[in-house]
């Protein structure tokens, strides 16, 4: 059984990086193909086009193909094996389908956490230069969530508020703190624009107007400048819906934690997001054992029905997830529960498909 062992970790390593080879060249060929004339028009060079913008979306396509990879070379692995009969002759010799099952699983186990590593630490980083070089070749939608109107919550008693915030400036427009007690309003500070000072990490108001309110009347200053510290940060103002994969693990929940704590709204699409990042990798146990349990029995149809099972699958279990994201955006379920209940689901599914299947 060891040699057996090493035999299906070494047939699906090499299958499952062809797959991928061939899925992340036909992807690179139409994405190229589409966004061709846009590279052109705005002035993107060929060292820029393969060496910063598709050298930097490998690694995000790795994780977004390997579990169909991995399902794929399961299911071919499998699949030839039942057709060849080597499967039945290990039942037949008293091998357990469940023994049989655990090289597949160990090359599950040691793929996901090869996905999980790399999303953690070396994909945020990629998917960063990415989306900068997409901002400026290929901007074609807006990921925004927050532009205009923004309102942030400071502090218990006080509120900024922004009209418009400039992300590439780092520039705020038409600005108003406002500080109160329980009962009334105590100072209210309007600037024409903020902008962010990187070198004094503070932010740098333009034509202050300062009211302080008293029992005894109101005083008001001007101010042709003032630098102010605050809580809020350029990030917490400016979001979009990529924000989380340019960041890791630890980066995206400080990054949540500060959207909680300034009062922002929408809180819950980027807490699917990372979520989903966390419960991605649990997608190759998941199509590892429903592949096995389909394709270990052999069929009518040969390799074409385990093909067809296996995109039907792959399509259900893709459109299971999207379709659970927005119950978790709008609080219909929790963000947690958003990102593991596609996962759960299926892993359910695959064990009485395994249960059910010839031992």
């Amino acid at each position: 059984m060891k040699k057996f062992d090493r035999f299906i970790f070494a047939q699906l390593s090499i299958i499952t990086f062809f797959v991928l080879f061939i899925f992340i060249f036909i992807f690179i060929m139409i994405d190229f193909s589409e966004n061709s004339d846009d590279f052109s028009d705005r002035g993107a060079t060929m060292a820029e086009i393969w060496g910063e913008y598709y050298l930097n979306y490998i690694p995000e396509m790795v994780r977004l193909v390997s579990p169909v990879s991995i399902f794929s070379a399961c299911l071919f692995l499998t699949g030839r094996l039942s057709e060849r009969l080597e499967i039945t002759a290990l039942k037949a010799a008293g091998v357990s389908l469940y023994r049989l099952l655990l090289p597949y699983f160990g090359f599950a186990i040691i793929t996901a956490g090869t996905i999980s590593i790399l999303d953690a630490y070396v994909i945020p980083t990629s998917n960063k230069k990415r989306i900068e070089f997409e901002d400026t070749y290929l901007k074609q939608r807006n990921e925004d969530i927050d532009r205009s109107q923004i309102y942030r919550e400071l502090s218990k008693n006080s509120i900024l508020s922004v009209n418009y915030f400039d992300d590439e400036r780092q520039t705020a427009y038409q600005v108003r703190f406002i500080e109160y007690d329980s009962l009334f309003l105590k100072k209210t500070i309007m600037a024409t624009s903020m902008e962010w000072k990187e070198d004094l990490e503070k932010w740098r108001l333009a034509s202050v107007t300062e009211r302080i309110y008293s029992d005894s009347g109101m005083v008001t200053s001007k101010f042709t400048g003032k630098d102010t510290s605050l809580t809020i940060l350029p990030q917490d103002l400016a979001r979009s819906t990529s924000d989380v994969y340019q960041l890791t693990y630890g980066e995206a929940q400080d990054y949540i934690l500060a959207i909680e704590r300034s009062g922002a709204g929408g809180v819950e699409i980027p807490k699917v997001h990372f979520y989903g990042r966390l419960a991605y990798p649990l997608s190759i146990l998941v199509v590892i054992l429903i592949g096995f349990s389909i394709a270990s029995e052999r069929r009518r149809g040969g390799k074409g029905v385990y093909i067809a099972t296996g995109l039907i699958i792959s399509f259900l279990y893709l459109a299971f997830m999207k379709i659970a994201e927005p119950f978790g955006y709008y609080g219909t379920i929790t963000p947690a529960m958003a990102a593991a209940i596609p996962h759960i689901s299926f892993f359910v599914l695959g064990s009485i498909l395994l249960l059910i299947a010839k031992k």
